[in-house]
C-alpha cells in the first residue's frame, strides 16, 4: 500500500467530511513550485495553496524572517504586550496601499477574519447596517461571509440562515451575457425594492472575481461603485484576499484602476503560507471602532508578521512585479495559441498579471460551459505530475496561481503537461 492510500484512509477515519480535498496525494516537501508527495512523487505546483505561494514555497528569505523571530518571541498576543513586527508590517502596509490619505492597518488570521472585520468597521463608521456584495463572489465561510458569499454549493448547503441586510448584485461578465449595466441596474433595483441606500454600510467587490472564475472587475464598474459610494456615503471595500501580494502585477489590485477603496482586506500571499490576514483602509474610518472592539488572540503573530517583511523584501528585491506581469502574458499566449484548435474547446482566456484563468467549454459550442472536462482535466493532469485546479460559476474555468518566482524551465515544463492532460481528455 501506497504512503498516499494510508494517509488517504486515515483522514477519511480521522477528519470531518466537509473538509475536501481536491487530490488524494499528501504533501511532505515543498520548494518555491515543486512538491514532493508521501510516495515520494514530485509535482508542478499550480495551485499555490490556493493563491498563498506568490513568492514560492520555503523563500530563504521569508524563511530567514521565521527563524529569525522563532529565536525571539513566537507569542504575546498583541492585546497583551505588542510587538515591533506588528507595527513595522503595518506601516510598510500603510505607505504602499492604495488607500486615499492616512492610512492604517490592523492584522487577524484567516481571510474569512479580515472581512469580517472591514465588515464591522464600516457598520461602526457609518452607524448602518446593509451590504451589497455580488454573485459570484466568495468572502469566506464564516456565517457572515457565507452571506456574502455569492455562491451555494459547496460554501453555503445546510448551513443558513444567514445574517440579514446582506444582498446581492450580478457581478459583471460579457462572455456570459452580463454587463456592467446590468449589475448597475441591480444595485439600483435593491435601492428600490430592499434597502434604502442611507441604510446601506458597505458595497464589497472583489477587484479580480476569485473562486468566481478569475474575472476582473471591469474599470467602468469601479468607478461607478465608487460614485455611488460617494453620492450617498457609503464605503467601498475591495476583497483583495486572492488578487493581493503581486498576483496581478500590482502590489494590489487595486492599483489597476484610477478610484480607491476606503478598505482593503488582505490575507493568502501576504506571509508566504504563515496564517496572516489584514484590513488597510482610511484612518478616520478604520479608527471607527471602541478600543477593544478589534483584533483577536492569535491575530498579526509576530513569527507571521515577520514572514510577511520577508514577502515584501522578496517582492522588492525580485522584481517580483515585473515577473507577474510577464508570467500573465505568457500563459496568456500559450493558452490563446491551444485556442485555436477548436477540438480542445478553450473558451475565454482571460488575466490580470498572473492572476490568470481559461474556460473550458463544449467543443463546437459558443460558450456552453463544460465543468465535466475541467474536472477530468485536474485530475489527468495530476497524473502528469501537475497540480492544477478549478473554479467559477460554472465550475468550467481552470486557474492558475503557480508561484510567481517559478524559474523558467519548470514554467515550461508544466506547460507541456497542461497540453498534453487536456489533449487527452479531448482525443
Amino acid at each position: 500500500m501506497s504512503k498516499n492510500t494510508e494517509l488517504q484512509q486515515r483522514r477519511v477515519d480521522a477528519v470531518a467530511r466537509g473538509v475536501g480535498n481536491a487530490t488524494q496525494l499528501f504533501a511532505v516537501k515543498a520548494l518555491n513550485a515543486e512538491i514532493w508527495d508521501a510516495d515520494g512523487r514530485r509535482y508542478i505546483d499550480f495551485a499555490g495553496g490556493i493563491g498563498v505561494m506568490n513568492t514560492g514555497h520555503r523563500h530563504p528569505k521569508v524563511m530567514a524572517r521565521i527563524q529569525q523571530q522563532l529565536e525571539a518571541v513566537v507569542h504575546s498576543c498583541f492585546q497583551v504586550m505588542p510587538y515591533e513586527p506588528y507595527i513595522e508590517l503595518a506601516e510598510q502596509l500603510n505607505k504602499r496601499a492604495p488607500i486615499d490619505g492616512k492610512a492604517k492597518s490592523l492584522f487577524v488570521t484567516t481571510g474569512a477574519e479580515a472581512v469580517e472585520n472591514a465588515i464591522k468597521i464600516a457598520r461602526a463608521y457609518t452607524k448602518r447596517p446593509g451590504v451589497i456584495a455580488f454573485g459570484g463572489g466568495y468572502h469566506g465561510r464564516t456565517l457572515l461571509t457565507l452571506g456574502l458569499t455569492g455562491k451555494v454549493a459547496p460554501y453555503k448547503l445546510g448551513f443558513g440562515p444567514f445574517p440579514a441586510d446582506i444582498f446581492h448584485a450580478r457581478f459583471p461578465h460579457a462572455y456570459h451575457g452580463v454587463s456592467v449595466a446590468d449589475s448597475l441596474q441591480d444595485i439600483a433595483n435593491l435601492f428600490k425594492y430592499d434597502i434604502e441606500a442611507s441604510r446601506v454600510a458597505a458595497i464589497i467587490i472583489e477587484p479580480v472575481l476569485g473562486e468566481g472564475g478569475f474575472i476582473p472587475t471591469p474599470p467602468e464598474l469601479m468607478r461607478a461603485l465608487r460614485a455611488i459610494c460617494d453620492e450617498h456615503g457609503i464605503l467601498l471595500i475591495a476583497d483583495e484576499v486572492q488578487s493581493g501580494f503581486a498576483r496581478t502585477g500590482r502590489l494590489y489590485a487595486m492599483e489597476h484602476y484610477d478610484v480607491k477603496a476606503d478598505l482593503i482586506t488582505t490575507a493568502k500571499s501576504l506571509a508566504g503560507g504563515m496564517p496572516l490576514s489584514g484590513v488597510i483602509g482610511r484612518a478616520e474610518v478604520i479608527d471607527a471602532p471602541a478600543a477593544g472592539g478589534l483584533g483577536g488572540t492569535y491575530g498579526g503573530n509576530p513569527v507571521a508578521c515577520a514572514a510577511a517583511l520577508g514577502v515584501l523584501e522578496v517582492i522588492d528585491s525580485e522584481n517580483i512585479l515585473e515577473r507577474s506581469t510577464l508570467l500573465g502574458e505568457k500563459l496568456a499566449a500559450f493558452i490563446g495559441n491551444l485556442a485555436k484548435d477548436a477540438a480542445l474547446g478553450i473558451g475565454e482566456v482571460r488575466h490580470l498579471g498572473a492572476m490568470f484563468a481559461f474556460e473550458l467549454i463544449t467543443p463546437g459550442s459558443e460558450n456552453t460551459p463544460d465543468a465535466d472536462a475541467a474536472k477530468a482535466l485536474t485530475v489527468k493532469a495530476a497524473e502528469l505530475g501537475l497540480i492544477l485546479l478549478s473554479c467559477g460559476v460554472y465550475a468550467n474555468s481552470i486557474r492558475v496561481l503557480v508561484p510567481i518566482t517559478v524559474e523558467d524551465e519548470i514554467l515550461d515544463e508544466a506547460l507541456v503537461m497542461l497540453e498534453k492532460a487536456l489533449r487527452a481528455i479531448r482525443s
